[in-house]
């Protein structure tokens, strides 16, 4: 076995001590980044469990919410992208003030983007959830649901470009206790405000969302003492002046630009996807939701080992060390390797103990339990897209990887779902399409993108993109 490990984990060409220096600086980015995402994705399944005791059309008027929210974090998210990128590289160079710089300019252009983002999801919640896919039996739900946290998008910019400049720099520590405490906290309010408990309100699905917003507001707080503690590397000032400069404010765009070409392509199929689901009925949608937090926890485990890649090829590149680079891609894909065969397997024999954490309905959890059988096949590429893709941004080649998703994404998976849920499931259903098909989708989805990706990674473009 140890024989079998050793040579999983070799890089062809470099030399053993230099190898394990390599794998100990990933892992030590990486296991904080893995841990925060494992836990905030059981802490994400813990809040729909616990919405799930109000029923299934609770937990598809939440998951009804997840894309529409999604779209308007659209800018800040690429934003973010372009501030990892950029605070990396100049640290990389030994550029510390640029770093700095560019925290402070972020962080003013997410305020004004959260601002207009908050009055969007305020006043559009209704006509947003109709076009996700809500019924009579979820609209209102899910539209109070995403107004209320829609209160929330301003604290919720912050938190994340702040969290973003500090992976850029290794410091994954840091955003795993940010983000940590700030779900105790919603998962304690939720316990609280859900069912109403030692005398808070019962709230319901509502409490839900004031939970949520809670929870992202603490996470908020946390980061900013973190970003403003003295004598840490930023050494932000939130009332300073800030000053812009051509070379931040191009690298941002370059970057952002492209990452938010992906995000809208992203959200566009994912949107697709979730009116498609949402078309089959309630139960049908449900059970879409609770597989859902299962993948997501797979993409957790691939971000969190992707955080390594892009803080560690970002700086190699600004160290001009682009065969360091290549090397780093090479790590976080061999640990990535073994984390998906472990989750395949917990996954495939413990499916329906999952899937009956949610819910007691019959028919979701026979239709979630189909589906874990499919989304096993598609771990192991969906670890690796997440991978290359991570490792390929703090490199600053997003339009490639903006490419791979508009051709997959927007394309190919709504296109197989629709064949898959509708003609070809009235024509076979015995084969139980409308729970499958989805996640046959989400599969044919990972395989293409890892192979695209890990195509773009083997050649030299990626390692030649210029920032600023």
């Amino acid at each position: 076995m140890r024989r079998i490990a050793r040579k999983l984990l070799r890089l062809k060409g470099v030399e053993d001590d230099v190898s394990r220096r390599l794998y100990q600086r990933c892992l030590t980015i990486a296991w904080p980044a893995t841990v925060e995402g494992v836990l905030l994705s059981l802490i994400s399944s813990l809040d729909m469990i616990m919405v799930g005791v109000l029923g299934s059309a609770a937990i598809a008027a939440v998951g009804l919410t997840s894309q529409p929210r999604m779209l308007l974090l659209v800018a800040v998210q690429s934003l973010c992208v372009g501030t990892t990128a950029l605070v990396a590289r100049r640290k990389g160079a030994g550029n510390d003030a640029g770093a700095r710089s560019c925290l402070q300019q972020s962080m003013v252009l997410v305020t004004g983007i959260g601002i207009v983002i908050t009055l969007v999801g305020v006043l559009l919640a209704e006509p947003f959830l109709r076009l996700a896919g809500a019924n009579e039996e979820t609209l209102a739900l899910s539209a109070d649901y995403f107004r209320i946290i829609s209160l929330g998008m301003i604290p919720n910019c912050w938190q994340l470009c702040i969290c973003a400049a500090f992976r850029a720099i290794g410091k994954t520590s840091i955003t795993m206790t940010t983000n940590i405490i700030a779900n105790l906290v919603n998962v304690t309010l939720n316990f609280l405000l859900i069912g109403g408990r030692f005398g808070f309100p019962a709230w319901g699905v509502n409490g839900a969302a004031v939970a949520t917003v809670t929870g992202t507001t603490v996470a908020s707080v946390i980061a900013l003492r973190f970003a403003t503690r003295p004598g840490n590397y930023f050494e932000y000032r939130p009332l300073r002046k800030v000053r812009f400069d051509r070379d931040t404010i191009n690298g941002l765009s370059k970057v952002g630009s492209s990452s938010m070409a992906e995000s809208v392509f992203l959200r566009a199929g994912f949107f697709i996807n979730q009116i498609l689901v949402a078309g089959l009925g309630t139960a049908a949608f449900a059970a879409f939701q609770i597989v859902s937090q299962v993948t997501s926890l797979s993409f957790t485990l691939g971000d969190g080992i992707a955080a390594a890649g892009v803080s560690m090829v970002a700086q190699s590149l600004g160290a001009k060390r682009q065969d360091r680079a290549r090397q780093y891609v090479a790590v976080a894909r061999r640990m990535s390797v073994i984390a998906s065969f472990i989750l395949m397997v917990v996954i495939f024999l413990l499916r329906r103990n999952i899937a009956s954490l949610f819910t007691n309905e019959p028919d979701v959890i026979e239709s979630a339990s189909y589906a874990f059988l499919v989304i096993v096949f598609g771990v192991m590429p969906q670890n690796g897209r997440v991978v290359y893709s991570g490792c390929l941004r703090g490199a600053g080649d997003v339009t490639y990887v903006a490419a791979c998703s508009l051709v997959s994404v927007t394309f190919l998976r709504p296109l197989l779902t629709y064949i898959l849920c509708y003609p070809l499931d009235k024509a076979f259903p015995w084969l139980f399409l409308a729970a499958t098909g989805p996640w046959i989708a989400f599969v044919a989805d990972a395989y293409v993108r890892n192979w695209l990706l890990a195509a773009r990674v083997k050649g030299d473009k990626w390692l030649r993109v210029k920032l600023q």
